[in-house]
């Protein structure tokens, strides 16, 4: 018997003639326009759209009828997809290769809910946690919690990388406006020095606390950077070890190894290895976002997201908000050919947004096998990308109106602003309602030629249109609207997934590079000339490297 056998992966009963009808449907509907489809049908608008838990969903503007909606929806029945929610939300090791149990949604149920795993409720110990978040923010808050020399802290920088960064960095952009702005906080993730240079230039070590976040407290570009920190803040207070304790706090649980590093296992905080780090930002991993906004709207935002992770549980296929998206992203990506997928927020809060889905869409679903180890026959996680507002309309739209990728695209704005000014807010916003217009309805050859356009001008001007895209609109960017966004995504990110049956809870493709760096190393640090043994464009980048090194 083999020592490590190959889990057991519970096959969900897919088969082949939905995707099959898909493909054959598409071949009908292929040269279906948008301008078509929309006169055919003058309720369209108002029929495909879904208004559920503050969020409205407009997904008329895509190249879909009824037909390519009723097969969608028979594909994830194929697919198994309800049985993998219910699967996901009763504590089941669906991440197969890792053996683990996929329960961020265990992160943001209420107290009086049961969630097990491995037989045990974990619900109970996630609110141990929030207490003691809750507790030790309001104490840094209220100035009564003061650093080494009795200075009050008034600086708060998160060391993380991937999802212990990006997940921080952008909600506290997204809330900067319910953040307490007599304090600074900042993000070093890159093991690049400038990043940590810059975000210690102007501060005092007296007035700064660090938040090192890291699971096993070992991860390379997280530890170097938190080195350089507790160096920086040393050297800055005289020396005095029993100062790190005042100045550091973790997440993590290597309590052996922060201790180690000199911080109180009291001010350590931990998670659990059924929370992904793409899926961790509502968990200890959201520490800095808790003092920033005070614990009462941390707990608005994890009611955000329990409220959709509710609705994605129990609501039918046909008006479930992420279903609708994950099937909408499979259809434009396997049956449309888009390879990118363009998040537009028109809100300057959620800047960071398009970066932190990055991670969560592309290290969740960039996927070659299935799960049961074979090669899939489908492309799977399309590349997420994008930008603020009218930024991207100066920018790159241009390739989206004219170009020739169909790059489908999510909007996303608001009704209220965080910051009424004159007439902003509804430029803002007619902005979007114009570009999805633009996209869906384009401007014919004959349309330009009625505006006068000279014939030899007329096709540069042509707009193809039928490019599809998403409206998402909500009543305000709050805490519990940003949860509602994030886990309309994650969910989304889950249902397509299951629809290319791979394991979208595992990253080993994280993994050779940073192993194979591990080695590098110390070729470029050793003072000794090194036997170099990679191929020949590495073992030449890396003598040239140290070479430059030598004259500097």
């Amino acid at each position: 018997m083999a020592a490590n056998p190959q889990p057991q992966v519970k096959k969900p009963a897919i088969k082949q003639s939905a995707w099959k009808a898909l493909t054959t449907h598409y071949k009908s509907v292929s040269k279906l326009h948008l301008r078509q489809l929309f006169a055919d049908d003058t309720r369209r608008g108002q029929r495909m759209a879904v208004d559920a838990v503050g969020l409205y969903l407009d997904y008329s503007k895509n190249r879909v009828t009824d037909e390519t909606l009723k097969l969608l929806l028979q594909l994830a029945a194929e697919s198994g997809l309800r049985a993998r929610i219910d699967g996901m939300f009763s504590g089941e090791k669906i991440n197969i290769t890792e053996k683990r149990a996929v329960l961020h949604v265990a992160l943001r149920a209420p107290k009086d809910e049961s969630i097990f795993v491995d037989g045990k409720n974990v619900v109970p110990e996630v609110h141990a946690v929030l207490d003691r978040m809750a507790k030790f923010s309001n104490r840094l808050r209220n100035g009564e919690w003061k650093g080494h020399t009795g200075k009050r802290i008034r600086n708060v920088i998160n060391i993380g990388i991937g999802g212990s960064d990006l997940g921080p960095v952008m909600a506290y952009e997204a809330l900067k406006h319910y953040s307490e702005r007599s304090m600074t906080f900042r993000f070093v993730s890159n093991v690049d020095g400038t990043d940590f240079a810059e975000a210690v230039q102007d501060l005092d070590p007296a007035e700064t606390l660090f938040i090192v976040s890291s699971k096993t407290f070992t991860t390379l570009e997280t530890m170097t950077n938190a080195q350089t920190a507790r160096a920086w803040s040393l050297a800055g207070l005289g020396g005095d070890e029993k100062s790190v304790a005042k100045h550091f706090v973790a997440v993590s649980t290597n309590a052996a190894e922060v201790s180690k590093f000199g911080i109180d296992t009291a001010n350590m905080f931990g998670f659990w290895d059924w929370v992904g780090g793409r899926y961790s930002m509502d968990s200890a991993i959201g520490l800095s976002t808790m003092i920033a906004i005070g614990p009462e709207n941390f707990r608005a935002m994890l009611n955000g997201f329990h409220e959709m992770d509710e609705h994605f549980r129990t609501a039918s296929f046909e008006a479930n908000l992420p279903v609708l998206m994950g099937l909408l992203a499979v259809w434009n990506n396997d049956f449309l050919g888009a390879d990118t997928v363009a998040v537009l927020p028109y809100e300057q809060y959620l800047k960071r947004f398009p970066a932190y889905l990055q991670q969560l869409t592309m290290e969740s679903n960039g996927k070659h096998v299935t799960l049961d180890g074979k090669a899939v026959n489908k492309e799977t996680g399309p590349i997420y990308w994008g930008e603020p507002g009218t930024n991207g309309q100066h920018s790159f739209y241009q390739l989206i109106h004219q170009g020739t990728r169909l790059i489908p695209c999510d909007f996303i704005g608001f009704a209220k602003t965080s910051n009424p000014l004159g007439r902003h807010h509804d430029m803002l916003l007619a902005n979007v309602f114009a570009q999805t217009e633009a996209l869906a309805f384009g401007k014919t050859p004959e349309q330009v030629k009625a505006e006068g356009t000279p014939d030899w001008l007329v096709p540069h001007r042509v707009f193809e249109g039928n490019r599809p895209s998403n409206t998402i609109l909500a009543e305000q960017l709050d805490p519990e609207t940003l949860g509602k966004l994030v886990a309309l995504y994650e969910h989304s990110v889950f249902t397509q997934g299951v629809l290319w049956n791979i394991d979208s809870f595992d990253q080993w493709g994280v993994e050779l590079g940073k192993v194979l760096a591990q080695r590098i190393i110390p070729e470029l640090e050793n003072p000794a000339e090194p036997v170099l043994n990679h191929d020949s464009s590495t073992n030449t980048l890396v003598r040239r490297y140290r070479k430059m090194k030598e004259q500097q």
